[in-house]
């Protein structure tokens, strides 16, 4: 993929533009990840979902995203952070690089700061097995 220009912003305007009740939730996935990477840059420039990224790494340094889709709260990581993680992830919906809480979950701080973490080091390191 073609690396594009990343443009700083736009994450207040998601969150607002999601249902009330999860708004909360998205905040506290973002408080969470801007703790884990406080100098990265916040963007929705990709895909129209918040994401972090550090440039001069490859896919434009990007290496965590969050976003809604009823009913599910989902968080984007780098391959492959959700298949490390399999078991603590049981009753979330997985993919490749998405996890998929249900909305009706708590979000779990520990859990989303060590996944956050992961897809940070494999974006840095490249993947562990």
């Amino acid at each position: 993929m073609a690396d594009k220009k990343v443009v700083p912003g736009g994450v207040d305007e998601y969150i607002a533009a999601c249902p009330a009740e999860i708004q909360p939730k998205l905040k506290q996935i973002r408080t969470i990840t801007t703790q884990v990477a406080p100098d990265a840059i916040e963007t929705v420039s990709y895909f129209q979902i918040p994401g972090y990224c550090y440039p001069g790494y490859d896919y434009n340094g990007m290496f965590a995203w969050f976003s809604y889709k009823a009913p599910f709260i989902r968080l984007h990581v780098r391959p492959p952070v959700a298949e490390n993680h399999i078991e603590e992830l049981k009753g979330c919906k997985i993919s490749t690089g998405i996890i998929s809480f249900p909305e009706a979950w708590d979000v779990d701080p520990a859990l989303v700061k060590k996944l956050v973490q992961a897809s940070l080091a494999v974006m840095k390191n490249g993947p562990s097995k």
